[in-house]
């Protein structure tokens, strides 16, 4: 286990799945997209880039330095100024367009670090973890890793920064599979309880939380181990060479809405017949903020899937920590 490899029925060594939380939920959203995002070589053209996800990235951005910094330094101007110089200008319509979304994406990130402590020093700023089984190798990197007082000591809290027009509740965070594995990964590799996972959505200024158990964690760690044998077996079935008939056999499409937000849905004559193409700024509102419930670097994606139990709550525009 160490080595990652475990011994198989036959005796021989079993190499663990190695998979990002994101790539599981690829495979779950769309099995093409899966194989065109991470197993074509070369690499599929993708489309042009996109303004909600210049805006997710900025802003992410944009509160890690500021948690980087000396707790002197920590201010509200600094956050706006952070997310000024390190503004992505891609995909949007105009210049003003990009200048309009910079400055309410400014107002955002001042409006959610007023409601922080900057001496609340947090366990992690976009922390990698990981997790072993006995079937997969998990890795992610969590936003904020938070360390609070409960019961007796302490316990993690992962917190995940949501930059999106589409409302969200605390079934998001009970039902986020990368959430619930982010939890398990920082409890290992920091040896300390983590049962909460947070969504701080941003343009709403709220917080949806779960409180995971045990029990609810092992369900979406064994459900992780279901969706990456999947994975095993469809990479496996590329790698030996596929012929052409097999191939959307194995990684067959999955068209509906989010079609028309999908990097590859030039190359994907069922996605394209889905849905109508959407223009690289079509997910901003009219007021400036980000859409399609997407954030940077995450695929296009489908309703969230229905996830193991636990307890929750949602807050509103309140104290972020």
């Amino acid at each position: 286990m160490l080595h990652g490899e475990q011994l198989g029925l036959d005796g021989m060594p079993r190499r663990l799945y190695s998979c990002t939380p994101t790539r599981l939920t690829t495979w779950l959203s769309c099995p093409r997209l899966y194989r065109m995002t991470y197993l074509d070589r070369p690499a599929p053209r993708k489309g042009p880039p996109w303004a909600h996800n210049s805006l997710g990235a900025s802003v992410h951005n944009a509160l890690a330095g500021w948690w980087r910094r000396p707790v002197a330094q920590r201010t509200v101007a600094a956050a706006g100024t952070l997310l000024d110089q390190g503004w992505i200008n891609e995909g949007f319509a105009s210049d003003a367009q990009s200048a309009a979304t910079r400055s309410r994406a400014r107002e955002m990130v001042e409006d959610y670090v007023a409601g922080l402590d900057p001496a609340d020093e947090p366990a992690g700023v976009e922390r990698t973890v990981a997790a072993r089984t006995e079937r997969i190798a998990v890795s992610g990197r969590i936003d904020r890793l938070d360390e609070r007082p409960a019961g007796h000591g302490t316990e993690l809290v992962v917190v995940d920064y949501k930059t999106g027009r589409r409302p969200l509740s605390t079934d998001d965070a009970r039902a986020s599979l990368p959430l619930a594995l982010y939890a398990v990964a920082a409890a290992r590799v920091l040896r300390r309880p983590c049962h909460r996972v947070e969504l701080h959505h941003l343009p709403a200024r709220a917080v949806h939380v779960w409180a995971h158990t045990d029990a609810t964690l092992a369900r979406h760690l064994g459900r992780a181990e279901d969706i990456a044998a999947e994975c095993a077996a469809a990479d496996e079935r590329q790698r030996a060479g596929l012929a052409p008939g097999e191939v959307d056999e194995v990684f067959p499409a999955s068209p509906g809405p989010g079609c028309g937000w999908c990097d590859f849905r030039a190359l994907c004559p069922e996605g394209s017949a889905a849905t109508p193409a959407r223009r690289p700024w079509d997910g901003l509102d009219g007021a400036g903020l980000d859409g399609a419930g997407l954030d940077a670097g995450e695929p296009a994606s489908g309703p969230a899937r229905p996830g193991p139990g636990g307890t929750g709550a949602s807050s509103g525009p309140a104290a972020m920590r």
